[in-house]
């Protein structure tokens, strides 16, 4: 007799702390997954880098070049290299397992607020408060960018890549969406400036949040409207917006130590997790787990669904 298959349960999401990281950098500017969620990066007002194993909770190496804050960071597809922004106009390569710097490029006229790579690591994109994002190319010698961007009338914040387009966020309160296939520049203007975009993993949409304390979600083809989420506070710090691992939910970090996440469809507020006090500075969603990184101040917590066992392997 065959049973029948149980119905799939309701999306977790993380409401359990499982580790804290006091990473001894100064003001954690920003953490981010690597590509798989096993390892994390903090960077840190101390002017350096750190690698992590957030499940575990422990450092594995300091990366140590930039001239001032770093203010983001992101892990090639094989975690061989590391790229990174900071406050000193620079944008940094790095390998992993030396912990050297690689190659440093510069270029932009203002601090470096984001940075990605492509899907290969052959190019990082760097977005800074300049105004401009710039292609820089990891396997040539030349020290000028292979492509600058400069339509946004005021600084980029946010910078996100998928397959063959560029999305970028900025200050002049628009989401620009450059296809590099087709070579076309989609904008949406959301008025108010922007302090973070990404992709839904389906690619369909994109989420925006702003200053004027709301989460937008917009159909990425037609820039049209699917949804607003409010109930946090943002009005003067770049904070980092989420979607999670299944798309079913998304999630803005707070100025009130707080992290939100509300129902995706919805729009109903489905979690306010307490994290701490102060500006919740950076949120990383796991890419295929519950699991949430969250920097405040000089630490960062990880936090898991309220079903995950601790003492259990995370993997």
């Amino acid at each position: 007799m065959a049973f029948p298959r149980p119905r799939p349960a309701r999306p977790e999401l993380p409401r359990q702390r499982v580790q804290s990281l006091q990473c001894g950098q100064g003001a954690v500017r920003a953490a981010r997954f690597n590509a798989d969620g096993n390892y994390c990066l903090t960077c840190g007002s101390d002017k350096t880098l750190k690698l992590w194993n957030p499940h575990k909770g422990t450092a594995l190496r300091t990366y140590q070049g930039h001239g001032y804050e770093v203010l983001d960071a992101a892990g090639s597809f094989d975690n061989s290299q590391i790229c990174s922004g900071g406050a000193d106009k620079a944008v940094a390569l790095w390998d992993v397992s030396t912990g050297q710097v690689v190659r440093k490029y510069r270029g932009h006229a203002g601090k470096v607020n984001c940075v990605q790579f492509n899907e290969e690591a052959t190019v990082i994109v760097s977005g800074s408060i300049d105004s401009t994002v710039r292609c820089w190319d990891c396997r040539s010698r030349r020290p000028d960018p292979i492509q600058v961007l400069d339509e946004a009338k005021d600084g980029i914040s946010s910078v996100k890549l998928s397959a063959h387009e560029i999305l970028t966020g900025s200050v002049d309160g628009r989401v620009r969406r450059y296809d590099l296939r087709t070579g076309q520049l989609c904008s949406d203007y959301i008025g108010s400036p922007i302090t973070s975009v990404c992709f839904s993993k389906d690619g369909q949409c994109v989420l925006a949040a702003s200053l004027d304390s709301t989460l937008r979600l917009l159909d990425k083809d037609t820039g049209e409207l699917l949804g607003e989420y409010t109930g946090h506070r943002s009005t003067t710090y770049r904070l980092d917006c989420v979607l999670n691992e299944l798309d079913t939910h998304v999630g803005c970090a707070s100025e009130d130590g707080h992290v939100y996440f509300w129902d995706l469809v919805e729009g109903s507020l489905a979690l306010s997790l307490p994290v701490g006090q102060g500006v919740v500075q950076s949120l990383a969603f796991h890419p295929s787990l519950p699991c949430l990184l969250v920097a405040t101040q000089g630490q960062v917590t990880l936090w898991r669904e309220d079903t995950f066992q601790p003492e259990g392997d995370p993997d």
